[in-house]
């Protein structure tokens, strides 16, 4: 398969590792991964540098999400390049479950299943079972920026992320925003598995900025630049939820869990 992997760090050197490490457990070849660090301040970067990746890409300031993105996918150019997050573990024959259903199902974008909170159940052990189970089952339409697998022809068609600092994650949005219009083809997979701890980076940045975790860390009228009419975009909300809450129902009747689901008191919920 010819795929890149890239992610964008600042700080929080501890998940960097155990998605790294989650990485080599699931057999992951590094020299595939491209890492952007956005000028952490902790050791970072020291222990990307002691690693065989592709590439180690460090910027001088923290230039957002968007243009670290952007280094990644075109420091190795391959025909599909995976965006994910580094607050995350994978686990074996997540790749090839990506792609894979993405060719089955003529996908430009597509996303993997997940789990969010924390690390208090056996993730390894439920991935392998989800992955049997789960495996054939898709959710059209919907994808997330946790982690998407995106062809190379959606950089041709649509470009690449909004490369502005200033937008403190509204970059994926934008994106699938793009991508919507330009009629590309998304989907979430069953097929591929990750545990999400949970935008541990951007609470992290809403904590130096002093803002509550309600708060969101972004500029507030950010929404202005999908050019939208407002009734338009409530409505589209208004369906997604609807949408989700079908999947969620559909999938729970037969297969007994979700394609996103997360972890409490030591428990899965859906």
């Amino acid at each position: 398969m010819d795929y890149a992997i890239t992610f964008a760090c600042y700080n929080q050197v501890d998940y960097t590792r155990q998605c790294i490490d989650s990485m080599q457990r699931a057999g992951t070849p590094l020299e595939r991964l491209v890492v952007v660090d956005n000028a952490s301040g902790d050791e970072t970067l020291a222990y990307l540098r002691g690693l065989p990746l592709g590439k180690v890409i460090h910027n001088r300031d923290n230039l957002g999400c968007g243009v670290a993105w952007n280094q990644g996918a075109l420091e190795l150019q391959s025909e599909w390049t995976i965006i994910m997050n580094n607050d995350v573990l994978v686990s074996p024959q997540w790749v090839q479950g990506l792609i894979e259903s993405a060719t089955l199902h003529q996908l430009d974008i597509v996303s993997p299943a997940m789990i969010e909170g924390p690390l208090n159940y056996d993730f390894a052990a439920f991935a392998q079972q989800a992955r049997q189970r789960a495996g054939s089952t898709m959710r059209l339409g919907w994808a997330h920026a946790v982690c998407l697998a995106v062809h190379q022809r959606v950089w041709k068609e649509v470009g690449y992320f909004r490369a502005s600092p200033k937008l403190l994650g509204y970059e994926d949005t934008l994106f699938f925003h793009e991508a919507r219009k330009a009629g590309m083809q998304v989907g979430t997979t069953g097929a591929s598995w990750l545990h999400h701890f949970g935008s541990i980076t951007q609470s992290a940045m809403k904590r130096e900025r002093g803002l509550k975790e309600s708060q969101e860390l972004g500029y507030r009228y950010n929404h202005r630049l999908l050019h939208q009419p407002w009734l338009e975009r409530k409505m589209d909300k208004v369906r997604l939820k609807r949408q989700l809450r079908q999947w969620r129902e559909d999938e729970i009747a037969r297969l007994g869990f979700s394609l996103w689901g997360s972890s409490t008191s030591g428990a899965l919920s859906w």
